[in-house]
């Protein structure tokens, strides 16, 4: 099973990204996790949360058996989150970051407007955590490429890579 996990910050395009994506090479598109939980809390949530929204995600991975999936985000979100919000991260994250889920990350750079959304924290700090993804991910040595420019430039630069990868 190949399984593509796009990232990046708050508002960079991922949802729309992923979507596009799972509809181009008709496989299970897979929703993030974050949002379906905190629509339940009214956007409330502290450190603990971020651990059950890991689950979830990791849940929600494990169930498909589709060929190929894309996953509107990746356990680094959650890292990078937790770490900047609460200054540590959990064991459970840290682990499930170190873990080789994925066969590519697509960083989403946050060169987009921001769209306004009750559930979204930060438009003022996009670039700064843009660059914390970009450091973990080579940090561990992740398999990534990065996307930028409107919706039809970062599709066209995932086809290209996705179609490669799928011809190992």
């Amino acid at each position: 099973m190949i399984k593509i996990a796009i990232t990046g910050p708050e508002s960079s395009g991922k949802t729309t990204l992923s979507q596009s994506l799972a509809k181009y090479y008709d496989v299970a598109f897979i929703p993030e996790f974050a949002r379906t939980y905190l629509e339940t809390t009214n956007g409330e949530y502290n450190q603990s949360d971020l651990d059950q929204i890991a689950k979830g995600q990791l849940n929600s991975i494990s169930s498909s058996q589709d060929k190929m999936i894309v996953c509107d985000s990746d356990f680094s979100v959650l890292e990078i989150w937790s770490q900047y919000k609460y200054e540590n991260v959990s064991d459970l994250i840290r682990e499930m970051v170190k873990e080789d889920l994925f066969n590519l990350h697509i960083l989403c750079r946050p060169d987009i407007p921001w769209e306004e959304d009750p559930l979204r924290e930060n438009p003022d700090s996009r670039d700064q955590l843009f660059e914390l993804y970009k450091a973990s991910l080579q940090r561990l040595n992740k398999n990534f490429i990065i996307v930028s420019g409107e919706h039809k430039n970062r599709m066209k630069q995932c086809i290209e890579t996705i179609d490669a990868l799928l011809k190992k």
